[in-house]
């Protein structure tokens, strides 16, 4: 496929292959050495549990849900499914958490966000226990990834440290530019930049000159929601680019914030959508869920 042989120029006119930052291909390496461990686990009487609370019918979080649970399964970890409908009031809510959070089988609870307009995400994440808290949401997490001491952090963001760290790609003393500022990627992702020493700006939708700032950038994350958004103006030559987005085009297909085709030609490294930061999110899910396993059964 053409998005595995991009291209880029650098500035004395050389042509050299890109690095396709291949999440797909990374997360089933990281995958395998996860269930020996899950399989040595089991051997030790221990079953990594995973909770997963789905709100409603959004399309979107029907799928993440279902790939999460298929690749528990792959790697022998109990996998709990609680699914409301989209009428469900916050209390209910509210009640499965508490019985999640008794469960002695379940190690990391998630619960899939968007939620209904009547559920208040912040008292859901709140009532989460932080030692089950497997998405690394709750203030007592999100507190302890800022001081520099971090338990479970967002997967997204763990997701993305793995895969740079794959492909030996240097963080310390590099420029980090984050396009969005969500509490799910672009925060905790400039707090684990920050602890390996990168430079970080984050950027937001009242960044004047957004571009100028981004073309600065050694690293460039993109989680802005917007198909396309970053084209190879914006790209500094030989970045290493991370695309967070997935979204739909005009004709109805699959792409992310970045213009892969254009951005290609002038970035050292990239990831491609779909197959990039995806696989990386679950699979950072599935570590940490063992990771808190191991603290729940073993101290």
């Amino acid at each position: 496929m053409v998005r595995f042989n991009a291209l880029w120029r650098d500035q004395k006119g050389g042509t050299t292959m890109t690095t396709i930052l291949d999440g797909k291909r990374t997360s089933n390496a990281l995958m395998a050495d996860l269930q020996t461990e899950v399989s040595a686990l089991k051997k030790q009487g221990v079953t990594p549990g995973l909770a997963v609370v789905l709100v409603g019918n959004d399309p979107a979080s029907a799928i993440y849900v279902r790939n999460k649970q298929r690749r528990a399964d792959q790697l022998g970890i109990h996998s709990v499914m609680r699914t409301l409908p989209s009428t469900a009031m916050q209390a209910e809510v509210l009640a499965v958490v508490a019985e999640l959070n008794a469960d002695e089988s379940i190690d990391g609870i998630l619960v899939q966000l968007p939620l209904p307009k009547q559920v208040d995400p912040d008292a859901v994440v709140a009532a989460i226990n932080p030692a089950k808290d497997v998405d690394g949401f709750h203030a007592n997490n999100v507190g302890r990834l800022w001081e520099n001491n971090p338990g479970v952090v967002a997967s997204t963001p763990f997701g993305i440290m793995a895969l740079l760290k794959h492909y030996g790609i240097e963080v310390a003393g590099k420029r980090a530019v984050i396009i969005g500022r969500s509490n799910i990627v672009g925060r905790p992702m400039a707090a684990l930049l920050l602890n390996v020493d990168a430079t970080v700006t984050i950027t937001h939708s009242k960044t004047r000159d957004l571009f100028a700032v981004t073309r600065e950038a050694d690293i460039l994350v993109v989680a802005i929601g917007r198909a396309k958004f970053v084209t190879a103006d914006a790209v500094k030559p030989g970045a290493v680019v991370i695309d967070v987005g997935m979204d739909r085009d005009a004709a109805g297909k699959l792409v992310g914030d970045v213009d892969f085709d254009s951005v290609s030609k002038v970035a050292s490294a990239i990831t491609p959508v779909p197959g990039g930061v995806g696989p990386m999110t679950i699979a950072a899910l599935m570590i940490q869920t063992v990771e808190l396993a191991k603290r729940h059964h073993h101290g």
